[in-house]
């Protein structure tokens, strides 16, 4: 196989591939039909018809009526949207949010602010070693007074999928048995990195607002939206006129709104094809670089896990030296940590799921796409064995272990004789 300037993309959780069929979709909003939506005249018109086609297509995606999609510019804003505009809509009647330990800083940052400027308290909902949050913690973490709970769909860098389902059933639970009934503990999930990659479907999981984002599956970059289930008041963002009902103000991107309705179209009718082809790949990943490297360790749920995700500490290493090497063939993917000064910072991710932190400073996130090959892959599993036997090389610490015997603590989600028995 000649594998001479191939280019690998696995960082497909920072910016996937525009669709052909997407960048199509959106040129003329681009040129010919460059009017603004709000504008009364016809090429106003045209851009409006095309955002309530977008909002119909994003619908259709997650399986939720058109009214109740508002679109933003990325998947940070509609979790500020959501986090705040609820918390602020309710301010006079609750103060209390619960929000698990792998949120985005989108919504960590968010409830942060709440409780600085408007007197909010909020819990954080720890996660088990899989990153898993714990369900009875969050039964005994509501309050009278809870108006938001937010946990992820699935984490970015580890790929764990939560019970979104299971702790619906919890909150509406909580909710029948309240005492004060005028009061109602909605759910957000930030679905961003697993809409357009498994299945979404609103009514399912029975949340009361999900964020998306475009540039997830094949979009473009500055178009995301954000659910929001009628009769839910949300306080608006950013001042100003009438656009998305009243609730996000500013003139819309109509080019990307309306590529990423054309994405959210074609996710939904090629989900399982992508699903099943992500999996194989995905699963050939992890058995492979398990099987041809000592001392790495599987982070995340071992089947409860994104399709696209595969994230590994590599003892004795560090993640950037990785990306580094790894770049200089061409192969792209990103490290979850962090190397300041001459202190090594862990991914706070990693620090919820309890992984040492010796061990996951040579951590890294692989993600895969609908174009990602088998080639490629293979590609990576040459590339990435001597990679790591040259950096272990040069590690003082390898070089101990060599000497005497002595192993570093495991990272947690990985039973270190299952996969490594062939290195004993």
């Amino acid at each position: 196989m000649i594998y001479d300037s191939m280019i690998v993309y696995l960082d497909n959780h920072s910016a996937t591939k525009i669709d052909k069929d997407v960048l199509e979709t959106m040129l003329p909003y681009l040129g010919e039909f460059y009017g603004n939506a709000q504008s009364l005249h016809d090429l106003g018109h045209k851009s409006k018809d095309a955002i309530e086609k977008a909002r119909q297509q994003v619908a259709y995606l997650i399986n939720s009526d058109p009214k109740e999609i508002v679109f933003t510019s990325c998947g940070s804003e509609s979790n500020n949207l959501a986090i705040k505009g609820v918390a602020l809509a309710y301010k006079e009647m609750a103060k209390h949010i619960i929000v698990s330990a792998l949120e985005h800083y989108s919504v960590l940052n968010s409830v942060e602010k709440l409780k600085k400027f408007f007197g909010f308290e909020y819990d954080i909902l720890t996660v088990d070693r899989y990153g898993v949050v714990k369900l009875d913690e969050l039964k005994r973490l509501l309050k009278e007074d809870t108006i938001l709970v937010s946990v992820q769909l699935a984490n970015p860098e580890i790929g764990t999928i939560q019970p979104i389902k299971e702790i619906s059933k919890i909150i509406k639970e909580f909710n029948e048995q309240r005492k004060n009934r005028k009061i109602t503990t909605f759910f957000h999930t930030d679905a961003v990195a697993g809409c357009g990659v498994i299945n979404v479907d609103v009514m399912d999981l029975g949340v009361d607002l999900l964020s998306l984002s475009g540039s997830q599956f094949h979009g473009p970059k500055g178009a995301a939206a954000l659910y929001i289930k009628k009769g839910i008041k949300i306080t608006p963002q950013i001042d100003g006129g009438v656009q998305e009902n009243n609730i996000r103000a500013g003139t819309e991107n109509v080019a990307c709104i309306v590529g990423l309705g054309k994405a959210a179209e074609i996710a939904k009718d090629n989900l399982e094809k992508n699903f099943q082809k992500m999996i194989y790949l995905r699963d050939k990943m992890i058995s492979e670089i398990s099987n041809r490297i000592q001392y790495v360790y599987l982070n995340g749920h071992p089947t409860q896990r994104l399709p696209n995700n595969v994230n590994f500490s590599f003892e004795f290493v560090e993640g950037e030296s990785i990306l580094l090497l790894l770049n200089s063939k061409g192969i792209y993917v990103t490290s979850g940590s962090a190397c300041t000064s001459k202190s090594l910072k862990l991914s706070y991710v990693l620090e919820a799921i309890g992984v040492d932190p010796a061990v996951g400073q040579g951590s890294v996130t692989f993600t895969i796409s609908k174009y990602t090959t088998e080639e490629e892959i293979d590609y990576l599993l040459k590339e990435l064995p001597p990679i790591i036997d040259r950096l272990r090389s040069f590690s003082p610490l390898y070089s101990y272990f060599l000497k005497t015997g002595t192993r570093m603590q495991a990272g947690p989600g990985t039973d270190y004789e299952d996969f490594h028995s062939h290195s004993e």
